[in-house]
């Protein structure tokens, strides 16, 4: 690999062949004084690379200052831009371009040699210190050279040494640019040699280029003898030797650039790669000569507006002459004007002076009439405001007068309603006293027999039994009741015991019982595990679950513990996916609850009394994570089972944790052999890098920071996982675990046997205390049967003394009677109340209606009033209109006055100065006008509009000088001169038209016949992938725009769409390359074409394919030598005894001795030794 990263620009690949390494050609000089910087350093570049690459070079302009005019006008017909084209011959030194086509003509394919090698092809290739090698030589053969191996191996240094080893310059790798770093690492010097096949006849060319670490040299040798880089420049181009064209060598690096090739760079390769030998040279031709007739054309453009505009100015100088005697006239028509017009403005000015002065005084007069004419109007109106305001006044009191009237009658309204309802409800008791007179009648009756009844009673009360002989019946029993209690005592005190002993040894067999569960438990185990990893974190566990309450939100115990991994198969890539720390991590939701848990854990000790070093974590932005790298159908095509996050069972909350690590985007295969890491690489690097796993091999991929920024992918493998999956059993704590439960069965089966005991005492002392307590119940009862008469009885006499006395009330009750009379008194008096509210009701009702009539009366009057003052008030308004209108008139008309007054004067003062600054002749000339009447036949306005019309004729009428006659005579000699240059460009014009057919009709006609055959051949292998391509020629009315499209579809439901470097993907890119250069292959003129790596992120069907396709194509017995590099194989592939397979075996442990790792000796060793073994066995 190169050691250092890409420069800015490379010399090394020519200094060797020029003296000191400082000859500069012409060519050179020229692009570094006309071009632009950045354009100057990559042409002197392209300076120094091969023959073929002078195609690329942009064409030079450059003008010659020296030398005489005829012959600068010369140049200048030729081309548009000065001088002739400077093209570059493969040394770099400018060359005419007809000696350059004339060269191309004589490049084309030789004929093949009896050993089936055409000249040019490859025959041996030797490697020392180069890249990865650090020796190798093979031999290649002439048709389909399959070269494969791992990863690493050197496969593309293969392709780096045919280019660099043929003198082709380091940028076509699109790796390093400086030779230097093409060195083998660690080593100071190394070399290439390569040995072409010669023509016929005509021994092989081995050529050898030596490398050094140090220096940006290095040094040829041609069959021995030392050479220069344009002797092997020279001969690659008699062996049409086309490294520099992507479309018969493609590198590696240079894959994705193909499909970038504009159109027009297309056309270009795909004619210096096949078809007749010419096609470039023609298309040459057409792009010169176009831009020459172009050129040639503008150019006469240019000469024939020159004439025309040449032949309008002589034309123009014609009138100058007659207008130079009538611009005199007008200068002189101007100052007689403008020494009329201010005497005429001052006359028009005086005239409406003396108009306004008559009009002002009538105005005036006008005002003063209309003042005294409305005098009495005026006062009439003020007599009407006087009288209105006095009858609004009387009918507001008669108003104020209604309304205190209407407020006496309401509240008379309501004292009669009052008394109205006094009235009811004295009638409403009159009625209730008569049934309250039967109510008390009954009682008194229902009361003399309840009294006779409980009399009855208590004089024959019934039989009870003693109460003293009760009392001592009932002691003797509670004496044995007590004794049966210190029973009853001692025993419970014997069961509390045994139940507590027997409690004991249920609580050890659950807390051992528990201990083994926990065992059991693999989050426990878990938990114990990380213990032992890390104390800090684990007392930070067990210190969290029991004080969650103290945080707003939930946080999340490290993902050793709260992340799993449901199927076991994923369990080992998905740790890898964790670091040490990240395993260990507490994540909070909230920055809230982060700094309270750094504060009690790592901050200060309140939590654990100690302070602790853990990792903590929370969500800073709840925004949306960054997408994953694939898509799913990406996924399913590189193999990929999924991503990490996919195989992983956590919290909602703990998933941006794992999605800020990653795992979101770190893809899984389980199976290596299904993956494509190929094709993950590109998809990872679209986004600047990532991470996969494919079996137990982890894989970063980044962009290199240098040069192309091409991936670099770095991997690692990982072992088994050991803090995701479940922890064994501890066997030591188990067996402690279940002697202890064992003990405690045994003293709870002997707690059983005596609480069994125990119970049979207990129901014997319970029979005996319910035998008692049933012997005290049924003293209670006969004691209750004695206590209830003694107190029925009591409660008779009580009930006879209340029942009495309430008797004795109703008996002396007064008679209704007088109550009855009282209510109907009282009754009447409201009655006349109510008659006398009536009365003043009435009369108040009939002053109101008064009132309200007299203020009706008043309100009509002062309504007839102010219709008055209304129809008198627009006749005042009418008449004050008048006056201010006058007013206004009379102020307009005396302005007007005071303006023309002044205005007469000042263009009397005006008239006067330009009288006295005019000539006698002119003066006189005034004054026969105006004796003749033609000053007043005219206005100021009418002169003004002549003066200007003047002015105007003035201007438009140039002044001409002396010299016009002069200048006339010279542009007419001008103009013959240029007529004559124009016909001899037209004749030039009409010859490079001429030859531009002659071009066309030979190129137009071989390069569609070329791309015909390219695509009926692209058109037919997509055909046999179920695909569909087409190849088409892109016309221009500019031939350096013709252009090659290449049109590609790969699905049933697209349309052909064009080859682009972003349209399509890296696979179908790289398939449509592929098939474009096979499509070729049977068209080639290069001795050789190689392709390295083409088969980047095609699927299995596409690849197989390609390669039997290519294996027909290259082994057929005219094809050319053709190099195929990949870095995997199909099974079953196609194989033709043509081909040949060159597997790289490299690495740290290979033999120094050199052929023993020949696996084609190795093959033949172990058959002739099956072979051997056979034929001892028979014998």
């Amino acid at each position: 690999m190169p050691r250092k990263p890409v420069s800015q620009a490379s010399d090394d690949s020519q200094k060797e062949n020029t003296p000191k390494g400082k000859a500069k050609t012409r060519a050179e000089q020229v692009k570094k004084e006309k071009m632009p910087r950045a354009t100057r350093g990559s042409t002197a570049r392209r300076v120094e690379e091969d023959a073929e690459e002078d195609e690329r070079n942009e064409e030079e302009e450059e003008q010659d200052a020296e030398g005489e005019a005829d012959e600068e006008e010369e140049e200048r017909s030729t081309s548009p831009h000065g001088r002739k084209r400077v093209r570059l011959n493969a040394e770099g030194d400018s060359a005419p371009a007809e000696e350059l086509q004339a060269k191309k003509e004589r490049t084309k394919t030789l004929p093949r040699d009896t050993d089936g090698f055409i000249p040019g092809s490859i025959v041996r290739i030797k490697l020392q210190n180069f890249v990865t090698y650090d020796a190798v030589e093979f031999r290649c053969g002439p048709n389909l050279n399959m070269i494969f191996g791992p990863n690493g191996t050197g496969k593309s240094t293969i392709a780096c040494a045919i280019c660099l080893g043929l003198n082709f310059p380091p940028a076509t790798l699109g790796r390093a640019t400086e030779l230097n770093s093409f060195v083998k690492i660690g080593t100071d010097a190394g070399f290439i040699e390569i040995e072409l096949k010669g023509p016929r006849g005509r021994p092989n060319l081995v050529i050898k280029r030596t490398l050094s670490a140090k220096v940006k040299s290095s040094n040829f040798f041609l069959n021995g003898q030392a050479a220069t880089g344009r002797e092997i420049n020279s001969r690659m181009a008699e062996l049409n030797v086309q490294v520099s064209n992507l479309c018969t060598f493609l590198p590696q690096d240079k894959v994705s650039e193909f499909a970038h090739m504009s159109p027009q760079q297309l056309l270009r390769e795909t004619q210096r790669a096949a078809g007749d030998a010419n096609l470039t040279a023609w298309h040459d031709t057409l792009i010169s000569a176009g831009k020459d007739l172009k050129g040639l054309t503008d150019v006469l453009n240019g000469d024939r507006d020159q004439l025309k505009n040449l032949e309008e100015r002589n034309a123009n100088l014609e009138r100058d002459v007659r207008k130079h005697e009538e611009r005199r006239q007008i200068e002189h028509d101007i100052e007689l004007l403008e020494l009329i017009l201010p005497f005429k403005e001052y006359t028009e000015a005086k005239a409406v002076y003396m108009e306004a002065k008559e009009s002002s005084k009538k105005v005036h007069e006008r005002y003063q009439k209309l003042q005294a004419r409305n005098a009495p109007i005026l006062e009439q109106k003020k007599a009407i405001d006087r009288e209105l305001g006095e009858k609004e006044k009387a009918r507001e009191i008669k108003k104020t007068a209604a309304k205190r009237k209407f407020e006496t009658i309401a509240r008379r309204v309501q004292d009669n309603e009052k008394l109205e309802s006094d009235s009811e409800s004295l009638k409403n008791k009159l009625e209730s006293i008569r049934s309250e007179e039967k109510a008390r009648k009954r009682e008194i009756e229902r009361l003399e027999k309840s009294i006779a009844a409980a009399r009855e009673v208590l004089a024959n009360p019934p039989e009870r039994e003693d109460m003293g002989q009760l009392r001592e019946e009932r002691r003797r029993v509670e004496i044995e009741q007590r004794k049966l209690h210190d029973r009853i005592g001692d025993l419970q005190a014997k069961q509390k015991a045994n139940v507590e002993e027997e409690s004991k040894a249920t609580h050890i067999i659950n807390q051992h019982t528990g201990y083994l569960k926990q065992l059991d438990d693999a989050s426990h185990r878990k938990l114990d595990s990380l213990s032992r990893w890390d104390r800090d974190c684990g007392d930070a566990v067990r210190w969290l679950r029991s004080n969650r309450d103290k945080f707003r939100m939930e946080v999340f115990e490290p993902p050793m513990l709260s992340c799993a991994v449901p199927d076991n198969r994923f369990v080992h890539a998905v740790e890898a996916c964790f670091g040490a720390s990240q395993l260990k991590t507490f994540v909070a939701q909230c920055e809230e609850d982060y700094t309270l848990l750094n504060r009690l854990l790592i901050d200060t000790p309140d939590a654990l009394g100690r302070s602790t070093r853990i990792h903590t974590w929370y969500r800073h932005q709840a925004g949306p994570p960054q997408r994953p790298p694939m898509t799913q159908d990406e996924m399913r095509r590189c193999g990929f089972d999924g991503y990490a996050l996919d195989f992983i069972k956590c919290p909602d909350g703990m998933r941006w944790f794992l999605e800020n690590m990653g795992l979101h985007k770190t893809a899984i295969a389980l199976n290596p052999s299904r993956a494509n890491a190929d094709l993950a690489m590109d998809y990872v690097t679209r986004e600047g890098g990532g991470k996969f796993v494919i079996g137990n091999i982890m894989n970063s991929v980044t962009r290199s920071r240098y040069g192309k920024r091409l991936p670099q992918n770095d991997t690692r493998t990982f072992g088994q996982a050991r803090n995701l999956v479940s922890q064994a059993v501890d066997e030591t704590q188990k067996r402690r675990h279940e002697d202890a439960i064992k003990e405690a069965r045994n003293r709870y089966n002997l707690c059983k046997e005596e609480a069994e005991q125990l119970a049979k005492e207990d129901a014997a002392i319970r029979a005996e205390n319910k035998r008692i307590k049933e012997e005290l119940a049924k003293f209670d009862e006969r004691r209750k049967a004695v206590e209830e008469i003694e107190k029925r009885l009591a409660n008779l006499d009580l009930r006879i003394r209340r029942e009495t006395l309430k008797l004795e009330g109703h008996q002396a009750a007064a008679p209704v009677d007088v109550e009855r009379a009282r209510l109907k008194s009282e009754i009447l008096n409201n009655a006349k109340k109510r008659v006398e509210i009536a009365k003043e009701y009435v009369t108040l009702v009939r002053a109101t209606m008064q009132d309200q009539k007299e203020a009706t009366r008043l309100g009509l009057e002062a309504a007839q009033i102010a219709s008055n003052k209304t129809a008198l008030e627009a006749l005042v308004k009418e008449k004050e209109e008048e006056m201010a209108k006058a007013k206004a008139e009379f102020q307009d008309a005396h302005h007007r006055y005071e303006v023309a007054k002044e205005d007469s004067k000042a263009k009397l003062q005006v008239s006067k100065a330009k009288l006295a600054s005019v000539d006698d002749d002119t003066r006189e000339r005034f004054r026969v006008m105006e004796e003749s009447g033609e000053v007043a036949d005219k206005s100021a306005d009418d002169i003004e509009t002549e003066l200007e019309a003047k002015r105007a004729q003035l201007e438009m009428n140039m002044h001409t000088n002396a010299g016009v006659v002069e200048q006339y005579k010279k542009r007419q000699q001008e103009i013959e001169a240029l007529t004559e240059k124009i016909k001899d460009r037209e004749k030039r014009a009409d010859r490079v038209a001429r030859s531009i057919k002659t071009a066309r009709d030979n190129w137009q006609p071989a390069l569609e016949e070329l791309v015909a055959s390219i695509g009926k051949k692209f058109s037919a292998a997509f055909d046999r992938l179920g695909c569909a391509g087409e190849v088409r020629i892109r016309e221009h009315e500019d031939f350096d725009k013709w252009a090659i499209d290449i049109l590609v579809k790969f699905r049933d439901d697209e349309k052909l769409q064009l080859l682009t470097g972003e349209r399509q993907s890296g696979g179908e890119r790289s398939l449509t390359t592929i098939l474009y250069l096979m499509s070729l292959t049977e068209e080639a003129r290069a001795p050789f074409s190689l392709v390295d790596e083409i088969n980047q992120g095609m699927d299995q069907r596409a690849e197989r394919a390609v390669h039997n396709s290519l294996v027909e194509v290259t082994c057929k017995a005219d094809s050319g030598q053709y190099f195929l590099i990949t870095p995997k194989l199909l099974p079953d592939l196609e194989y033709a005894e043509r081909m040949k397979v060159l597997c790289v075996n490299n690495g740290e442990w290979l033999p120094e001795e050199t052929g023993i790792g020949n696996m084609m000796n190795m093959i033949e060793a172990y058959v002739q030794y099956k072979s051997t073994s056979r034929s001892n066995a028979s014998m």
